[in-house]
């Protein structure tokens, strides 16, 4: 399964944070599965982290793919076609991070793991 990672699923996996649930958990370990960060994340990091709003052990240039690539974390970048999804959406969230997520999930066929509510009322297969 290509499991694409909400932000916070991604900082609260790798912290073992209670906040991930076990099916979240088990997802992510599953070998079987190619879990993805897309760089939406990665620059909704980068922007809480500038605002103090998100606290790192590093900055987060090398915070975020030394914690990829030490969990088996892809990148995924936003292309063009993912973008272009947006339009099809009806407007339910109002966090330009997490649309894009969407975008990405539905233009690239992939489960959005994810603990948003709001996020499962879109046409994206979700988890968690």
């Amino acid at each position: 399964m290509k499991i694409l990672l909400d932000t916070c699923a991604f900082l609260w996996l790798i912290r073992n944070r209670p906040e991930a649930s076990p099916i979240a958990r088990a997802l992510f370990s599953d070998a079987g599965n190619t879990i993805y960060l897309s760089s939406v994340s990665a620059w909704e990091i980068a922007v809480k982290h500038r605002l103090g709003k998100l606290p790192l052990g590093d900055v987060p240039v090398r915070y975020v793919p030394s914690e990829r690539d030490k969990h088996g974390v892809e990148a995924l970048p936003l292309l063009e076609a993912d973008t272009l999804v947006l339009d099809k959406l009806p407007m339910l969230h109002n966090d330009p991070f997490d649309r894009m997520l969407i975008c990405q999930a539905i233009s690239q066929q992939m489960t959005l793991l994810t603990p948003d509510p709001l996020i499962t009322q879109y046409p994206v297969l979700t988890r968690w």
